[in-house]
């Protein structure tokens, strides 16, 4: 079988502080959003919704961890104390997600963010991560029974497309680990497959 050599980049915050906003904010801050652009939090537990969003934005980047999940553990996932999943949304149609995973000791891992296909490179991505990471900034405040978060931490890899280290950078987000491995070559598997929840 033949493989691709794949780098992976961790990168951090460490304080609130570290956030660098996506181009012009409103008044409370927030970055200004394209036309028609909205950024919604789902605050209900969907793992239709949720599975609809990971395979429908990571089909083409070889998103393949979660495929195998059942019903019950994207249920279970989407239930822990501090899981968050922030929706852009751009004239009522999803467009993107981030992800916020809530660990130990104050972290707070963005287990996933990106974009559709057909919504990149249409000025939603910065604004979307910016908003997530300051979602994940204050998670404690929609989660008392979490700690104050002291760490936001992502990874992401040379598969996620050429924008998208960049991307956290220009957030604010620094590289602490570097690791490159080879991953065999798998088909793209696109948003189709899989479709069977149980």
């Amino acid at each position: 079988m033949s493989t691709t050599s794949v780098t992976t980049w961790s990168l951090e915050q460490t304080s609130p502080a570290d956030l660098a906003p996506f181009g012009e904010t409103a008044p409370d801050g927030t970055p200004r959003l394209p036309e028609g652009v909205r950024i919604i939090r789902s605050e209900l537990p969907s793992p239709e919704f949720s599975r609809f969003l990971y395979t429908a934005v990571g089909g083409d980047l070889t998103w393949t961890d979660r495929l195998d999940w059942p019903y019950a553990r994207w249920r279970e996932f989407l239930e822990r104390p501090g899981s968050e999943t922030w929706v852009a949304y751009e004239h009522g149609t999803p467009a993107g997600y981030i992800e916020l995973d809530a660990q130990d000791e104050g972290a707070v891992e963005i287990s996933y963010f990106g974009l559709l296909p057909a919504f990149r490179g249409r000025g939603i991505g910065g604004p979307l991560l910016s908003v997530g990471t300051a979602r994940a900034w204050d998670l404690a405040e929609r989660w008392p029974e979490r700690r104050p978060t002291k760490r936001v931490w992502v990874h992401t890899c040379s598969k996620d497309g050429p924008h998208a280290l960049g991307n956290y950078e220009r957030r604010g987000f620094r590289v602490f680990a570097t690791k490159v491995e080879q991953e065999p070559d798998v088909p793209t598997p696109g948003p189709w497959p899989g479709a069977g929840l149980f």
